[in-house]
């Protein structure tokens, strides 16, 4: 039991990142050797995700919704083509599929662990559908597996959406080391980050070389290869690309997050536990449940669901009520197809996805980074409680 003491004192932010020392160091040595754009660093960056996972390729780029944009631009998508994507996720994954000019199709999620439902996936492929992009949702893994079954009876393109996800495993192999198009995100509430950043994981080479030469203009050279000694600046544009490489200072940062990575993610499996247990006494709060296959949590959220029936608030009252308490709180995520843009044009109505839905309403983020101390994680709790002792029906 945590004692019944006033609220906390100083305001505790839903994430900050964890950055030493030696981050800064790399950072200032890049500035200082003139090279701060793709470079020396970017390769090393990338060299580490090739060793750690096994994997081919690795291709840095300068955030996840970038990776998903070029995965999703290499299918060469048409108007009248399908994505199957969640419903519960960032905006960036149905996005991108919209910019590439094809149709996003939602999926509900399981109701338990809000990963994308293989079942009901399934049920929504047509002759149209290219593509299924699941999300390791909250740290957990989709059901690769079936996922694998599903696109390779169907002749699907597979994307596995792992921003959430470093250092989760399914069945005893880390994500990212399938061999499939996977992509990754180190944005600053991420498991490491690069201040903004992210890499793609591929086995086939034709396709790395696709997505490195659209990352940077069309163009056939990056500058590295182009002005570093030896390097010849004649280059040539092989179609039209984006903007989306990774800089030298971005990956000066994660050189030295990935070899926290195990501790990092230690102590976010800590504090979940800590969280599990002081929440089992208060049954208005609801935390995820996890996978019924074997997997490695990395825990880059802890979110919770609020029983709507129990209090006499709504999901944002109750996090409000949390800030005034002191209390930083994340929302992942509304229901995508059921925002402006998705219901306008596609005409989802409530009750389509109800899984999603129901998430959708009353899932929150509870604060979870490891500069967290284990009296931070009561003080949450504390909150809680308190909260809910305001507005509890009788």
């Amino acid at each position: 039991m945590i004692p019944d003491e006033k609220k906390r004192g100083s305001f505790l932010p839903f994430c900050r990142p964890t950055i030493g020392e030696e981050e800064i160091a790399e950072v200032v040595e890049s500035l200082r050797s003139g090279w701060i754009t793709t470079g020396p660093k970017v390769s090393k960056f990338e060299e580490i995700f090739k060793n750690r996972l096994g994997v081919r390729n690795a291709i840095a780029v300068n955030s996840a919704t970038s990776g998903l944009h070029l995965a999703a631009a290499a299918l060469n998508l048409k108007p009248e083509d399908e994505v199957i994507v969640p419903a519960l996720t960032w905006a960036a994954t149905a996005n991108v599929v919209e910019l590439c000019g094809a149709r996003t199709v939602f999926a509900d999620v399981d109701p338990d662990t809000l990963c994308i439902d293989p079942d009901d996936a399934a049920r929504r492929i047509t002759r149209r559908t290219r593509a299924i992009i699941p999300v390791h949702y909250a740290g957990q893994p989709a059901d690769l597996d079936r996922f694998i079954e599903i696109t390779e009876r169907k002749g699907l393109a597979f994307i596995e959406d792992a921003a959430h996800a470093l250092g989760t495993s399914y069945k005893g192999r880390e994500i990212g080391s399938s061999g499939n198009v996977v992509v990754f995100s180190f944005h600053p509430i991420k498991n490491i980050t690069t201040g903004e950043g992210g890499m793609i994981m591929c086995n086939d080479d034709a396709l790395a070389d696709r997505f490195r030469l659209l990352r940077f203009h069309g163009v056939s050279k990056d500058a590295w290869k182009r002005y570093h000694r030896g390097g010849v600046p004649e280059y040539d544009i092989v179609e039209p690309g984006w903007k989306f490489n990774m800089l030298d200072i971005q990956a000066a940062i994660g050189l030295h997050q990935m070899n926290k990575l195990a501790d990092f993610n230690a102590r976010r499996a800590k504090l979940a536990a800590l969280y599990t247990k002081l929440l089992a006494d208060a049954p208005e709060i609801v935390p995820l449940g996890l996978t019924r296959y074997p997997s490695v949590h990395a825990w880059h959220l802890f979110i919770v669901r609020l029983d709507l029936k129990a209090v006499k608030t709504d999901r944002n009252e109750f996090m409000l009520a949390l800030q005034e308490e002191n209390i930083g709180t994340g929302l992942h995520f509304p229901t995508l197809h059921m925002s402006s843009y998705y219901r306008g044009k596609y005409g989802y109505k409530s009750g389509d996805l109800p899984n999603a839905e129901k998430a959708g309403n009353s899932i929150f983020s509870l604060p979870l980074y490891p500069l967290m101390s284990e009296g931070d994680a009561e003080d949450v709790v504390r909150a809680i409680k308190a909260v809910i002792a305001k507005n509890r029906r009788s």
